[in-house]
């Protein structure tokens, strides 16, 4: 298994081609959880999130994982997956040996504010300690994570669970744990995303992963930065960025097919600087998420997206086959594969390109960007054949992609 680094991502989803060039179901993302003890402001499953639950038997969902072929990543998120010893115990533990004796790459999203121990515990099975990071202090820790509820913890209360993140994030880290954090480029980081990447590189995180503010759930009133000002966030970023900590832009929303020479630049910025990357998304090219409670398939975890099937009573794969097929009939689902670029994520593009049809949009080849897993001789987005496959037509309507499926009863 190769070394997780810029100049390999196995979530990158060009990875997951066959040999006709088609990308494949290879990466699953399961929700073990709806609890969590924090409340983030910009949380995209917030409205899911619950405070009892049952704690289900995880042996029907493996016997549906044994089932896809290719499965080469995992990843792990809730709610909040630390929330207690036995959910780790009886649920996480066992997904995360599962998955390593599939020799699978995996990952585990949490908020790192629990005692050290119950990370320790999943560390030697986890290869990316996926946390958010939006913060400089105390007070905007507090602001941030605590959004959601009626009434707010003490500052004591808020501090300490920061200190401990910070804690942790260092402990881990020394440890030598791959430790990822994930900013989001949003009003409230404006201006002071330089700064945050160096706390992360002080704290020894390995990766810092840069995204838009998703508009879902918890976030969906909160204003977002305008193109011109996430550009100038970005490039602020490139030139006040540690070289040591590798930079993964993710759900970018400047793409390679634009006739805007703003966005052509900073492409080429990109492509020329050592240590950072622009991940396609996942998220319904190679992976899918599936709910451990109520057996929900899921294009993304974002509780505004609803499911498209059903674990309990189809096969994961099938829904993927069935949702792919459709996809490539929204107007977002295009892919430029001889730049490396598979379109752009539903909730960014409706944000911030509302009624672009991507399809009809094509990079040149003098783009100035040429991502790392670029393929030569593939067909182009539009009329041509897709890399996604053929199908019937998804439907659009007000913003959300609506899915006819069979499973969905």
């Amino acid at each position: 298994m190769s070394a997780m680094s810029p100049m390999y991502d196995p979530w990158e989803a060009l990875l997951s081609r066959n040999s006709q060039g088609e990308i494949r179901l290879s990466s699953i993302e399961v929700t073990v959880t709806g609890r969590c003890n924090l409340r983030c402001e910009h949380c995209a499953v917030g409205d899911a999130l619950t405070i009892k639950e049952e704690r289900p038997d995880i042996g029907p969902l493996l016997r549906r994982l044994d089932q896809i072929d290719h499965l080469t990543t995992l990843s792990i998120t809730g709610g909040e997956p630390s929330y207690d010893r036995e959910l780790i115990e009886s649920t996480v533990l066992p997904l995360l040996r599962y998955a390593k004796n599939r020799g699978c790459q995996t990952q585990i999203n949490t908020n790192l504010t629990f005692d050290v121990d119950r990370y320790l515990l999943i560390a030697p099975f986890v290869d990316v300690m996926h946390i958010s990071y939006n913060y400089l202090t105390p007070e905007d820790f507090a602001v941030l994570t605590f959004a959601g509820l009626r009434r707010r913890p003490a500052p004591k209360t808020a501090e300490a669970l920061f200190q401990r993140l910070e804690a942790n994030t260092r402990r881990l880290a020394e440890e030598g744990v791959f430790v990822s954090a994930e900013s989001m480029i949003s009003p409230r980081t404006q201006g002071r995303l330089t700064k945050i990447h160096r706390r992360l590189a002080e704290l020894g995180v390995r990766r810092h992963e840069v995204h838009p503010l998703y508009p879902s759930d918890f976030a969906r009133e909160l204003p977002l930065l305008g193109l011109d000002d996430w550009r100038a966030e970005a490039l602020a970023l490139l030139d006040g960025r540690d070289p040591r900590v590798w930079i993964l832009f993710g759900t970018f929303p400047f793409y390679p097919c634009s006739d805007d020479p703003r966005d052509r630049e900073l492409l080429a910025r990109i492509a020329r600087e050592p240590g950072v990357t622009v991940r396609n998304d996942p998220d319904g090219r190679i992976r899918l998420n599936v709910n451990l409670l109520d057996g929900g398939i899921y294009v993304t975890d974002f509780a505004d997206m609803g499911p498209i099937g059903n674990w309990h009573r189809e096969p994961i794969r099938d829904a993927f086959e069935r949702w792919r097929d459709q996809w490539r009939h929204t107007r977002f689902g295009c892919q430029c594969p001889h730049v490396g670029c598979l379109g752009p994520n539903v909730l960014v593009a409706e944000a911030y390109y509302p009624g672009v049809d991507f399809r009809r949009r094509r990079a040149p080849e003098e783009s100035g960007w040429r991502g790392r897993y670029a393929i030569s001789g593939v067909p182009v987005s539009g009329e041509r054949e897709s890399v996604m496959g053929e199908g019937n037509p998804a439907k659009i309507a007000d913003g959300r992609l609506n899915i006819d499926s069979p499973a969905l009863g």
